[in-house]
């Protein structure tokens, strides 16, 4: 945390973001995934495209550390992470630079009174819309119910975003590259089902 952490975190305090100078030069594509949890799946990407940028974000400063550990054991040069809120770093991102976003089981703040600080709103949605290049995907994943209909509901009223899916093995399988993370893990062993939704830029 104390010495690898601040050669990779980004710097959202400066205003906007250049890519290029992120990662030192032209990144093939650049990826953002919000709430990696531990870190499995950002780092895997990472390693095995490193020819493309990523970049990380994570509030928690658990999984900051088992991320930064994972960047450390495979010396991953071309992974960037923001420690906080995603919503911080989208508004510093230039517009049509991301090729794929992911969030991944967010929290779903369940009472009625705290659905308000679901990170999925119309606002939220339009900024992602924004930093993804027209056809780029927007994956979300979550075990819980009431946040899977939120989010289609809020994507139904988008005009940036369609949902393509035209069958139940569409949204119930997992994505093609998927491993499981250790909270979809123990979703499943609390008899738990996951969604895999897909959205596509317009």
């Amino acid at each position: 945390m104390a010495e690898l952490l601040p050669r990779l975190a980004v710097d959202v305090t400066r205003g906007a973001l250049d890519p290029v100078a992120l990662f030192s030069g032209a990144a093939s594509a650049l990826h953002l995934e919000i709430g990696f949890g531990g870190g499995e799946r950002l780092i895997a990407r990472a390693a095995a495209a490193r020819e493309a940028g990523f970049i990380g974000c994570e509030p928690f400063v658990n999984g900051m550390a088992k991320a930064l550990a994972g960047a450390e054991e495979h010396e991953l040069t071309n992974l960037r992470l923001h420690n906080g809120d995603a919503r911080d770093l989208l508004r510093t991102l230039p517009d049509a630079c991301l090729d794929s976003a992911e969030l991944l089981y967010p929290d779903p703040w369940p009472k009625r009174r705290q659905k308000k600080r679901r990170i999925v709103s119309d606002a939220f949605i339009a900024e992602l819309a924004r930093v993804l290049k027209p056809g780029a995907p927007w994956r979300f994943a979550s075990d819980i119910d009431d946040y899977v209909g939120w989010t289609l509901a809020h994507v139904a009223r988008s005009r940036d975003f369609v949902w393509r899916a035209e069958c139940p093995a569409d949204f119930l399988d997992a994505y093609p590259d998927w491993a499981p993370t250790r909270y979809e893990e123990k979703a499943r062993r609390e008899g738990r089902t996951s969604a895999y939704l897909t959205f596509v830029r317009t």
